[in-house]
């Protein structure tokens, strides 16, 4: 099988191995010869294709064609354009799919005092301002004799911001910042001020609300004549409260998984995205929770996912999110379609509608419940939609944030990072998979390669994420990978 054709309504098919000029090749009744070469995740035209009408993939028009383009041509940047433009109108069209059937699973994770379930048990070092982050990093690095017994480990988070910002953009690093403080895989955590930061403690306690004073503790640099000296006592006493909470069995329904792509190819669509979508589906029919981000790359998608918003008043939501979102590309003087990167292009990927079609498999079928701002808390059970960006590293800090305790991380090209919770890299073909061994965690090449349905992906990484959060480590935490970014918008002082 060297061809796949997604939807029965598609004028072009994807490589999924590369195809040389002169191959013959076929898909379901259409048998073609190629006309030039075709690398793995691009597309051949099934049929002739006039200048100006629509290409077809997914069931959805992906561009349109520039030139006239014979039937076993390759389709691509040369000879397509996007249809996108900073309008967008959209029905309410209601669709509800069945969920599969799962059989009960429970994983082996902590259950906080406030009746939370996480599934590490880290101590983490939180700065208010960027001004302390190489104090932080110093501390975790002398204070590693307190990860003992069931604390998984003593992580911080540099970023460079809490100071020399106004307005959104402050508040915006405090709900990020407090967002994590709050996160339950953290069993205890250590806030560093420096003391003369526009994000104030009394700010960030504001913002905070709540605590458990055994849990969060705080320090301010400059009131401390040793701040490494006051930092240990405090560490000693925040090891003590987070050593007391040991694993048990907990039931799956009580997960949160984020759901992320990047250095996407034309493979991902069709692979480790899907595989991700019918994992989303599978968890939600156990009663858990699952995140979906990336705004704009829902631009162009939108009629397919958001006719699955539960209701309405959903759906209002859910179109205001992207409008928004549009509205802010708008306000910097950019188009909306600028996009994909030139890594997505080089892997197969040729407009914006073509990665965002691809890009919203990971929702799967589900039911969209809940649609939520930048970094808000997620609160609703099953699939929710959280207003973000593309890039990596903010959008898995923003899934962290709002409180998903593991991240799945599609990728077609590779990339090593982690977000703050577990990261799991999952390969959309095996090329990747083998050469980037120290990086991937999961393969999902296996489906192009015929050897597993999609389905059977997806059954297959819902087993890895529950032996994830049992305490299995992901190849980022092996290789001690873990940082944050967060979204700024205006002027810094």
């Amino acid at each position: 099988m060297n061809l796949l054709k997604i939807n029965d309504g598609d004028n072009v098919a994807v490589a999924l191995s590369d195809i040389h000029k002169d191959d013959n090749v076929s898909v379901d009744d259409i048998s073609l010869t190629a006309l030039e070469d075709i690398a793995r995740g691009h597309k051949i035209a099934l049929r002739d294709i006039a200048k100006g009408e629509e290409i077809i993939k997914y069931g959805f028009a992906i561009a349109s064609a520039t030139e006239d383009i014979k039937a076993g041509s390759w389709v691509h940047t040369h000879n397509a354009h996007t249809n996108l433009s900073e309008q967008g109108e959209y029905s309410y069209d209601h669709k509800e799919y069945p969920l599969p059937e799962v059989a009960p699973h429970t994983f082996k994770g902590f259950r906080r005092e406030d009746g939370r379930a996480a599934i590490r048990n880290d101590i983490w070092i939180i700065p208010v301002v960027g001004c302390v982050n190489s104090i932080a990093g110093k501390l975790v690095n002398d204070n590693q004799d307190l990860v003992k017994g069931s604390i998984t480990g003593l992580y911080s988070f540099s970023h460079p911001f809490g100071c020399s910002q106004l307005g959104d953009d402050l508040d915006t690093t405090a709900k990020v910042l407090t967002g994590l403080v709050d996160h339950p895989n953290a069993g205890a955590v250590l806030v560093l001020a420096l003391g003369c930061e526009n994000l104030t403690l009394a700010m960030f306690q504001e913002k905070l609300g709540k605590w458990n004073d055994e849990r969060v503790k705080f320090l301010v640099c400059q009131n401390e004549a040793d701040e490494y000296a006051a930092a240990r006592k405090i560490l000693e006493e925040l090891a003590g409260y987070a050593g007391r909470f040991e694993r048990e069995d907990i039931d799956a329904s009580e997960l949160v998984i984020g759901m992320k792509c990047g250095g996407s190819d034309g493979l991902s669509g069709i692979t480790a995205n899907p595989a991700v979508g019918r994992f989303s589906d599978r968890l939600v029919a156990l009663g858990g929770t699952t995140i979906l981000t990336e705004v704009p790359e829902m631009f162009g998608a939108e009629k397919a996912l958001f006719d699955r918003c539960k209701d309405e008043k959903t759906f209002n939501e859910a179109c205001d999110m992207v409008n928004d979102f549009k509205k802010y590309f708008v306000s910097h003087g950019q188009v909306v379609y600028e996009n994909p990167s030139p890594g997505n292009k080089a892997g197969g990927i040729t407009t914006l509608e073509d990665k965002s079609l691809g890009c919203v498999q990971k929702g799967g079928t589900a039911q969209i419940s809940g649609v939520y701002r930048y970094a808000e808390k997620v609160k609703t059970k099953g699939l929710n939609l959280i207003s973000g960006p593309g890039n990596d590293i903010v959008s898995a800090t923003n899934l962290t944030a709002a409180g998903a305790h593991m991240v799945l991380f599609t990728t077609g090209r590779g990339t090593p990072f982690s977000a703050p919770a577990p990261t799991v890299k999952i390969s959309t073909n095996s090329a990747l998979y083998e050469k980037k061994n120290g990086w991937i965690d999961f393969n999902a090449g296996t489906i192009a390669e015929g050897k597993e349905t999609v389905d059977e992906a997806g059954a297959r990484l819902l087993e890895y994420v529950i032996s994830v959060a049992s305490g299995e480590l992901t190849k980022a935490e092996v290789n001690g990978f873990r940082e944050i970014s967060i979204l700024k918008d205006g002027v810094v002082l």
